[in-house]
């Protein structure tokens, strides 16, 4: 009996000291980080290799464990696994390709990661092997192209679009492996995506990404072959859930290809964009699985209201939709990159001659429901009682909003350059078309005025950062603008008699203005010259002021009147035209294009840089349990 007990004890005593049994996949990585060929003793190997569950966290763990030198040792076996996986992506067996698919996931991160940490090896080599590279990338590229074609797999194709954004997020422009991504075209397959309605709702967000980024493959070193790649089926189903990688793809798109401004243009009805506003289930695409873009900066429906008159929508509706949102907090930095991206793109749009004749078609007319930063000097507008208007009317009205509600000490200079820009580009066009677009102007030169007088309020805080100088030039060279060619595109001659009325309302900001730049003009300062070219610039405005306003006061004191009202200041303004001289002011409806390389290039690195991070970081390759592929793969037999 004792000894029984005995026996038993050590039974249990022998079990409890056991280490866990490793599972079988784990032990054979364990057998290709050695330094030995592990298919020697087994020649069945990598057959049954890819038979097995990947274990992605073991894979990769081993792989960052070992250092630089390690990691060259058994650089042979690393590149027989990396062959193996191309192979088995042509197998017929779908678990053996997935299995494939996922370990060429974890080696390439996990490769990714170590040389993040360690210089002295070359990814390709230590991946592929250089004299097998060009073959084996082939190879690879074309069975991710023939997975991406082909009917099947849903599961499957998001798995290749994760591999290769695995394959790109890696420093875009000193990539490598990119070269051979480039070589062996992969650009057809991602459109083939865009262009199928079910594709694009599983995979949309994947692909769209994946386009942005090969398209900003060393794009200031060499002529990209994706010039017009973009087509006109990517609709607005994409941009619902957009986020800098989706702006930075539109905006691709608007520059690369400015037929795609047809595409902004594309009436759609508008039910599900938004929710319903009888249902309580958003009717937005699905996130792809393992995909999660970054929620401050998605659409929610609660924040975009459907507009309960509306029929009809189209991408460029969203985007200003977006806009608005995103435009409106500029002290997080994502945002400022947003807000920056967003206005870049209306630039673009303002300068192309098609995209100005859709937006100014008076047979064109929207609701458009903007986002309005809540503020307590002005009351909610109701959204019923929005106007269908041409779109242009929305743009001027989202640069309005912008200029009114960012007037603070971090004060976003360059996205007010921007703004005023577009608003100058806009009028350009109507003053060249003859465009007289029902637009209530008096808003837009409130807002104007107003930012002149931040700028005065604010003029020692500003100056220590900005060239205040250039936007005040700019603004006052819209009101220029205004002046002298605004018989040609202002909507009634009422309208015109309105902008003089404005000016000399609130001459006193125009004063204080003159005195400030003349002040520091008159200097040898660093303001010398920008402060000069306003005080130059000024000069018809005054010449209204100086020219009306003692008419004005003549007019008072014959009719012994104290305070006169808009209609009797306009009477004066009317009967008073002819004796007013004003100077004509070349280049007034000139501009300078947009250009990134000069300009921008900077702005793009860095922008493409911290998406393929947030890409990378956001990519999750197991989320596809064997049991869920097992069940789909049982359903496509």
């Amino acid at each position: 009996m004792a000894q029984t007990e005995k026996k038993g004890g050590l039974l249990r005593k022998s079990s409890a000291s056991k280490k866990p049994l490793k599972e079988k996949v784990v032990l054979m990585y364990d057998e290709i980080f050695t330094i030995e060929d592990p298919s020697k003793c087994n020649p069945r190997f990598w057959e049954e290799l890819f038979l097995m569950k990947v274990n992605l966290e073991y894979l990769e763990g081993k792989l960052e464990a070992l250092d630089g030198e390690e990691l060259m040792k058994i650089k042979d076996n690393i590149n027989c696994l990396f062959q193996h996986c191309i192979q088995a992506l042509g197998e017929e067996h779908p678990i053996r390709v997935v299995n494939a698919l996922q370990t060429l996931c974890a080696l390439i991160r996990g490769v990714h990661q170590k040389n993040k940490s360690t210089s002295g090896f070359d990814i390709i080599n230590m991946l592929v092997g250089f004299d097998k590279a060009e073959l084996c990338m082939k190879n690879l590229m074309e069975s991710l192209d023939s997975l991406l074609c082909a009917e099947g797999s849903e599961s499957l194709k998001s798995l290749c679009l994760k591999l290769l954004l695995c394959l790109v997020t890696d420093n875009i422009s000193q990539n490598t492996i990119l070269e051979y991504v480039m070589i062996n075209s992969i650009f057809e397959a991602i459109l083939q995506i865009l262009s199928s309605p079910l594709s694009r709702r599983e995979h949309g967000y994947d692909a769209v990404v994946l386009l942005a980024l090969l398209v900003n493959y060393r794009k200031y070193e060499s002529v990209n072959p994706v010039g017009s790649m973009f087509i006109a089926d990517a609709d607005e189903k994409i941009s619902v859930q957009t986020n800098e990688a989706i702006l930075l793809a539109l905006y691709e798109a608007v520059h690369l290809n400015r037929n795609f401004i047809t595409v902004l243009a594309q009436s759609h009805p508008e039910m599900g964009l938004m929710t319903s506003p009888t249902s309580p289930v958003p009717t937005t695409p699905v996130t792809p699985l393992g995909t999660t873009p970054p929620s401050s900066d998605v659409i929610s429906s609660a924040e975009l209201p459907l507009d309960a008159d509306v029929q009809t929508s189209n991408l460029l509706i969203t985007f200003l939709k977006y806009s608005s949102i995103v435009m409106q907090d500029t002290k997080d930095e994502h945002r400022l990159h947003s807000g920056k991206l967003c206005l870049i793109i209306l630039t673009c749009i303002a300068e192309d001659q098609y995209a100005n004749a859709f937006l100014h078609d008076d047979n064109m007319n929207f609701r458009v429901n903007l986002h309005r930063m809540p503020m307590r000097h002005r009351k909610k507008a109701a959204d019923k009682n929005l106007p269908c208007r041409p779109l242009v009317c929305a743009v001027l009205d989202l640069m309005v909003e912008f200029i009114v509600t960012h007037m603070m000490k971090e004060f976003p200079m360059d996205l007010y350059v921007r703004c005023i820009q577009i608003v100058h580009k806009l009028l350009c066009y109507q003053k060249k078309c003859r465009v007289r677009l029902h637009y209530t102007w008096r808003e837009l030169w409130s807002a104007l005025i107003n930012l002149l007088k931040f700028l005065m309020s604010n003029e020692t805080v500003l100056l220590a950062k900005h060239n205040i100088f250039t936007l005040a030039l700019m603004v006052v060279n819209l009101f220029n603008m205004f002046i002298t060619y605004g018989d040609t595109f202002l909507p009634t001659p009422s309208s015109y008699d309105e902008l003089y009325y404005e000016i000399i309302r609130m001459h006193q900001n125009f004063d204080n203005l003159y005195s400030m730049v003349l002040r520091l003009s008159t200097n040898a300062g660093q303001w010398k010259e920008p402060a000069s070219k306003v005080t130059h610039a000024l000069v018809n405005i005054r010449a209204i002021i100086n020219h009306f306003n003692p008419k004005i006061e003549s007019y008072a004191a014959v009719n012994h009147i104290s305070q006169l009202s808009e209609d009797q200041v306009l009477e004066v303004v009317r009967s008073n035209y002819d004796t007013l001289t004003l100077k004509l002011q070349d280049g007034l409806d000139q501009y300078e294009r947009y250009s990134e390389q000069h300009k921008e290039a900077a702005f793009f690195k860095e922008l493409v840089r911290s998406i393929s991070i947030n890409v990378r970081k956001n990519l999750a390759f197991n989320t596809l349990s064997q049991e869920l592929l097992l069940k789909e793969f049982s359903t496509i037999s």
